[in-house]
């Protein structure tokens, strides 16, 4: 009997000293992290059914975002690669090219193509006839591991988000468990093909778009619900400085109107993954699992938000319980709103409030 129990407290402290030591072989690297306040869906971000109104252009595949040009041509793309564009006369979808990655943000270039940031490839041209030129997948030597979104300003400049320097397309579960907070707001000067690190050590670095009169870029940090300012000109050029914080959801692509309001998607709630941000150890033994149970904590939601040039909410547009959830991506163009999603096979048509 004294040797039966000998055994087993000796099994015992080998399964804890395991337990111990196993987050050091972890997928993710787990770090202590604090979420910022999260009072959740109240006051401005209460929930209603404005998003209730939506209507659908069937794509066929998940579109992660849209873009539209000078004539209301809309782009999209999907897994896989594939970039399509629908013309308003005909209303079917056509493919213009395949970058043979997963391309992401997009960008009209104004003759009939776009600028593209490629997950997989980097950061790309497609021309109006489907011709892929890449434009950078690398800085300083390091292969670019995971480009998010983009916007262009007056020069040329391609302002772009590397949303982790630790993993990649395929295992974005797995950069928000560990919290090392490794993306990046870069820029590309195509005078002197450079890039240039604008912002760095963003909890996955997102959305991009540019304020008015290229004046200042904004970069949504979705691990922590805020997004970021940088000034480019006047007397603050150079400064950053928190736009907005304490989103109750996870900020995605960000897309400036133009005028005075930036449309922000947020995919998912917070709470989940604030719940685990001071339990580094609990992460690390997690990201053992296989990625889509990693992916299964999140909370999707259908959830927009309009905010002013002061950074204060204009529109809070919800419907929790529409089949239209997990968007990405909100473009306006025109009159009207286009949303992405990861989850459905079909852009979200809103006109604009």
């Amino acid at each position: 009997m004294k040797h039966l129990l000998r055994i087993l407290l000796g099994a015992l402290v080998v399964a804890i000293a395991l337990i111990w030591a196993l987050p050091q072989w972890a997928p993710a690297q787990a770090v202590h992290w604090v979420a910022p306040n999260n009072s959740g869906l109240t006051g401005v971000f209460a929930p209603n059914q404005s998003l209730s109104a939506l209507s659908l252009i069937p794509v066929g595949a998940a579109p992660e975002h849209v873009a539209c040009d000078s004539n209301q041509m809309l782009f999209t793309s999907i897994d896989g690669g594939q970039v399509l564009f629908r013309r308003a006369a005909d209303g079917n979808w056509s493919t213009l090219g395949n970058t043979g990655g997963r391309p992401l943000g997009l960008r009209s270039d104004g003759s009939g193509g776009l600028f593209i940031a490629d997950a997989i490839k980097g950061l790309l041209r497609m021309d109006a006839t489907g011709q892929v030129t890449t434009i950078a997948d690398s800085i300083d030597g390091q292969a670019l591991k995971f480009v998010d979104d983009l916007d262009i300003d007056d020069r040329g400049r391609i302002y772009f988000s590397d949303a982790s320097q630790r993993f990649d397309y395929s295992q974005v579960a797995l950069d928000f468990f560990e919290g090392s907070q490794t993306g990046r707001l870069l820029r590309f000067d195509p005078a002197t093909q450079d890039i240039q690190i604008m912002i760095s050590d963003l909890f996955f670095a997102n959305g991009v778009t540019l304020g008015p009169n290229d004046d200042y870029v904004l970069v949504n940090e979705t691990g922590l619900g805020r997004v970021h300012r940088l000034w480019l000109r006047g007397e603050r050029a150079g400064q950053q400085e928190l736009f907005i914080d304490e989103l109750p959801g996870t900020p995605d692509n960000i897309r400036f109107d133009g005028v005075d309001t930036f449309w922000i998607a947020m995919p998912s709630l917070r709470a989940s993954l604030d719940d685990i941000a001071p339990w580094p150890r609990l992460r690390a033994l997690l990201s053992f699992l296989p990625i889509h149970l990693l992916e299964a904590a999140a909370e999707p939601a259908s959830f927009i938000i309009g905010v002013n040039l002061q950074g204060e909410v204009t529109h809070n547009l919800q419907d929790q319980g529409n089949a239209f959830h997990y968007i990405t991506g909100v473009t306006p163009c025109g009159d009207t709103l286009y949303l992405g999603s990861l989850r459905t096979d079909a852009i979200g048509v809103l006109p604009i409030p």
